[in-house]
């Protein structure tokens, strides 16, 4: 996971699934993960690796937004969201139920 956190302060969220999925679903699911939460957690990491600092490309989007900012004032005010998605990144690891509750009803 910290592979997709670094690759995604480099690269779009897409790019790097497209790109990196084919080669780790199959190891994912004969090491007998679930495929569902597997997604669901490929996409909040790729999620997170958007928003990392020093590189997230989010954080450009952001300071264009916001103006005459500077990057460590954005940089600063990404810490508290940066950690709430590190909380539930741990969460949905620790208890793959969450992330295969609503799934399970269909």
């Amino acid at each position: 996971m910290v592979f997709y956190i670094v690759l995604g302060c480099f690269m779009d969220a897409m790019s790097m699934i497209l790109l990196t999925v084919p080669f780790v679903f199959p190891v994912i699911v004969a090491l007998g993960f679930d495929p569902i939460w597997f997604g669901v957690v490929i996409v909040t990491v790729a999620e997170l690796g958007l928003i990392t600092p020093p590189v997230g490309m989010n954080l450009f989007v952001i300071q264009g937004v916001a103006g005459d900012l500077p990057s460590g004032t954005v940089m600063r005010g990404i810490v508290p969201f940066l950690l709430a998605d590190m909380v539930r990144l741990a969460v949905l690891i620790a208890l793959p139920q969450i992330a295969l509750w609503l799934p399970g009803f269909m």
